[in-house]
């Protein structure tokens, strides 16, 4: 198993580092131990994690309200939990 997720339950938990400013959001593979992101969204405000929980929420076809950030809310290394999404957190590699 991947070590930047882990899955109990109905809950996907993810290590995340995020890049906030970038031209567009994407995924950039795995750094470390985390999966990679890069955000369209400024660090200013809480606008990157508001724009960070609806990408993820995007990603794994839930609504936002199930994307919750546990971890993180001034840094690039967060903790993101995802509730009841079919998608697989394997396939966001694949995709890209």
């Amino acid at each position: 198993m991947a070590s930047w997720y882990r899955s109990i339950g109905e809950v996907i938990t993810l290590t995340l580092h995020v890049q906030p400013g970038a031209k567009r959001s994407e995924i950039c593979g795995l750094h470390g131990e985390a999966l990679k992101l890069k955000l369209a969204a400024p660090p200013i405000d809480g606008r990157a994690n508001e724009a960070l929980l609806k990408y993820i929420a995007e990603l794994f076809r839930v609504p936002v309200r199930q994307v919750e950030l546990r971890q993180g809310a001034q840094s690039r290394h967060k903790v993101v939990a995802v509730t009841d999404s079919a998608i697989q957190p394997e396939s966001l590699l694949t995709d890209q």
